[in-house]
């Protein structure tokens, strides 16, 4: 699910150091999806810290749609579970798949911010990534959570219309029942005051607390997927 602070905040300005290639050859190593949200902002500049990092060099984003027009958003906004999510969820699943077989990675990890969220939480348990971060998403059910089975981030917004504090506390609860069980997965969640939904990919720099969260929310996932995503 979408919500009005997706369409708000700044884009980020610069030229990526990154380059976009076809999937051709095979590379080995680890790879980085990253998962838009639903209004297709670039990503490029977010994503370049995450480059070159002890052997981290791919950082994938599937194609993004175009932008929504104000019926689109009005839709999304009432039909949160609407088709949009189960396509975006298929075409998502077939890139990492594609990427997995023709680019032999030993190790993917998935980073995904507002809808791209709750598409990283849906596509967790289809054993296509290995790690993931996921960024003051949309709106994600219990049953989503329950059935995650990978190390799991979450970089949450101190105000977030679509993952508010009851939702939010939800989701750790039941990552937290879940410890000392078969079914345990490593996670952890970490809350940045002064922050509303979308500051760790489209901040507006110009305020000090929010540039200052949105520098430490790369730094999580840099350190997440350096736990998570060893390659022996």
């Amino acid at each position: 699910m979408s919500c009005l602070d997706c369409n708000r905040g700044s884009i980020l300005e610069g030229q990526p150091t990154g380059s976009f290639t076809d999937i051709d050859g095979v590379k080995g190593g680890r790879a980085v999806i990253l998962l838009g949200d639903g209004f297709g902002l670039p990503l490029e500049l977010a994503c370049d810290p995450l480059l070159d990092v002890n052997g981290m060099t791919d950082n994938l984003l599937p194609k993004r749609p175009p932008l929504w027009d104000k019926i689109k958003f009005v839709v999304m906004i009432l039909l949160p579970r609407s088709g949009l999510m189960r396509r975006a969820a298929l075409i998502s699943s077939q890139f990492i798949k594609r990427i997995r077989e023709q680019w032999k990675y030993d190790r993917i990890g998935a980073v995904g911010y507002c809808f791209g969220g709750p598409l990283g939480v849906r596509l967790a348990p289809l054993d296509i990534f290995d790690s993931l971060v996921v960024c003051h998403p949309g709106w994600v059910s219990e049953a989503e959570v329950k059935a995650i089975n990978v190390p799991t981030s979450w970089v949450c917004a101190e105000e977030d219309i679509t993952f508010g504090p009851a939702i939010r506390n939800q989701a750790e609860a039941l990552l937290a029942a879940r410890e000392g069980k078969d079914d345990f997965v490593d996670y952890e969640f970490v809350d940045y005051k002064g922050t509303v939904h979308g500051f760790a990919c489209q901040p507006p720099l110009e305020f000090p607390d929010v540039k200052e969260a949105f520098e430490k929310s790369i730094d999580q996932t840099l350190k997440w997927f350096e736990k998570t995503l060893l390659v022996t």
